[in-house]
């Protein structure tokens, strides 16, 4: 049982310098007579005006060497890499680290060489990225040695605090996740509501809540939670589908006074609803009309009208949607669409029709929302009409709209028939091999085999849903626009004037989208 109780989200990060992967390493040669220069740094990164270009070939030979004698004792790797004519500078070894993502070794190595030279330091920046590519081989030992490292010498910032949590709690190496605190204090980073708050948000976004809550729990004593903690916490356990927790904390944050912030309230309501937790839900958002009506605003509103019409319960929608109304809040395209949505499964068309008449300019939100209440009353007719104004009007169909009406039209096993044979597998796999993909043909065929096609029901050998996706992504091309149009013209012929509308206008769609690629490669 919720007590009434808030989150708005910030995200700290750092731009990579992400380049591509390192893909043909060659033996290296040859040494070169001209030793390696290096560049002033700073604690500082420079700015991007004054970052000189890396050249790729001494990149490549850095990296080739890196690689191939990663094992060979330092003396002999150090001497190889004297002897290539590169310019040190902190790009450079940013690209490095990315020719090896998840490769600790030759990184480390190639570091190990760069406090060798006199004129380079590492930055933050430099650092944080070596920290990151450790992390990623999960070498936690070496991480927590650098880790020290970069305390002693001060090049901490909240990205570090992050990488670090993230590689020790998706460890489960939570000890060392809480220490990195107690370490850093001791280094003069002073223990900081802000630090932990931006690892809490990094760990709940990576669906670690758990440990995260962990991580607060211990450090309560020095660190004291405040509502954005609560907020990332009760995020991230409800993103883990873990209401019960979520709860807990939802009521911890009441004990201790502290009030959540509307976006922590649509998170706990939209977790609830999907938990078929209406009650609560709905007990929860009647609190917060009651404490705090001038906190609602369109975002909540649309959350729950939105959910009450998709559960049918259009009198409560409809009532919510009238209070906001008199509040002066304008709805937008979502709230309408699900307006229109639950007017139509309760088969009041007529209603749904004239709130998306009213409307001057209809986006696909709305006529996505008519389409799917009149195939849920099996009006697959009336539903291609509405697609064929929505065009008509300016209104593009995305993959989503294609994809409700096959459904709608052939079910959602692709067949209309009591014949399991004639169904759209049979088309599918049929053009795979015609289009000479048989690998593709014989992948799917397992697939579909593996979901249960073999399974024997009463009434014989059950067919597995069919996947509209795939068919319409592996024919979203010039070659499919010839298909699709056979298929019309056939579909014609035994009138399915409707269905044979729908494929002509995604061939026709392809077709233009392929050759504005084509003529844009040029």
């Amino acid at each position: 049982m919720l007590r009434a109780k808030t989150l708005s989200p910030t995200i700290a990060t750092l731009s990579p310098y992400l380049r591509s992967h390192l893909c043909t390493l060659n033996t290296t040669g040859g040494a070169a007579s001209s030793a390696i220069s290096t560049t002033n740094a700073t604690t500082s990164p420079p700015s991007n005006n004054s970052i000189p270009p890396v050249n790729e070939a001494q990149l490549l030979r850095v990296c080739t060497i890196l690689y191939q004698q990663q094992n060979s004792p330092d003396s002999r790797l150090h001497n190889n890499l004297q002897n290539v004519p590169f310019q040190l500078t902190h790009e450079f070894f940013l690209q490095v680290c990315d020719k090896f993502p998840y490769s600790w070794r030759p990184v480390f190595k190639f570091h190990q060489f760069s406090q060798k030279q006199p004129h380079f330091s590492h930055t933050s920046t430099t650092f944080n990225k070596l920290l990151d590519v450790v992390g990623k081989s999960r070498n936690i030992d070496l991480l927590w040695e650098l880790l020290q490292e970069i305390g002693r010498l001060g090049l901490v910032n909240t990205k570090t605090f992050i990488i670090a949590s993230k590689v020790l709690a998706s460890a489960r190496e939570l000890w060392k996740c809480v220490q990195i605190f107690h370490v850093m204090n001791g280094f003069g980073y002073v223990y900081s509501a802000e630090n932990l708050n931006k690892v809490v948000e990094a760990l709940c976004r990576s669906k670690l809540a758990a440990e995260a809550n962990h991580v607060v729990v211990k450090l309560r004593k020095v660190i004291r939670p405040d509502g954005t903690t609560y907020r990332w916490l009760i995020y991230g356990y409800c993103d883990v589908g873990s209401l019960f927790e979520a709860s807990k904390l939802w009521n911890l944050m009441a004990d201790q006074g502290i009030d959540p912030d509307v976006a922590t309230v649509e998170t706990m309501l939209e977790t609830l609803f999907k938990n078929n937790n209406f009650s609560d839900g709905l007990k929860l958002f009647q609190s917060m009309r009651v404490r705090r009506m001038n906190d609602l605003g369109l975002s909540t509103y649309r959350l729950v009208i939105n959910w009450l019409c998709k559960r049918g319960k259009l009198g409560e929608g409809y009532m919510v949607f009238e209070e906001m109304r008199e509040r002066g809040i304008q709805a937008d395209s979502d709230t309408l669409a699900s307006m229109v949505y639950g007017f139509m499964i309760k088969g009041r068309v007529n209603e749904g029709y004239k709130i998306v008449e009213g409307i001057e300019k209809p986006d696909i939100s709305v006529y996505h929302g008519l389409i799917k209440g009149l195939l849920k009353l099996k009006r697959p007719k009336e539903a291609t009409q509405v697609f064929r104004e929505m065009i008509k009007r300016g209104c593009e169909p995305t993959m989503h709209t294609y994809v409700m009406l096959l459904q709608g039209h052939l079910g959602k096993r692709g067949r209309k028939g009591s014949d399991p044979l004639v169904n759209f597998d049979t088309i599918f796999v049929g053009g795979l091999v015609k289009a000479g993909k048989s690998l593709e043909a014989t992948k799917y065929v397992e697939r579909v085999l593996n979901r249960g096609v073999e399974k024997v029901l009463n009434r014989g050998v059950e067919v597995p849903r069919f996947d509209y996706n795939r068919f319409l992504h592996y024919f979203s091309n010039e070659e499919g626009v010839f298909m699709f149009e056979d298929m019309a013209k056939k579909l014609k012929e035994v009138g399915l004037f409707d269905l044979a509308d729908i494929f002509s206008r995604y061939g026709e769609k392809m077709a233009t989208r392929d050759r504005r690629r084509s003529r844009d490669n040029y």
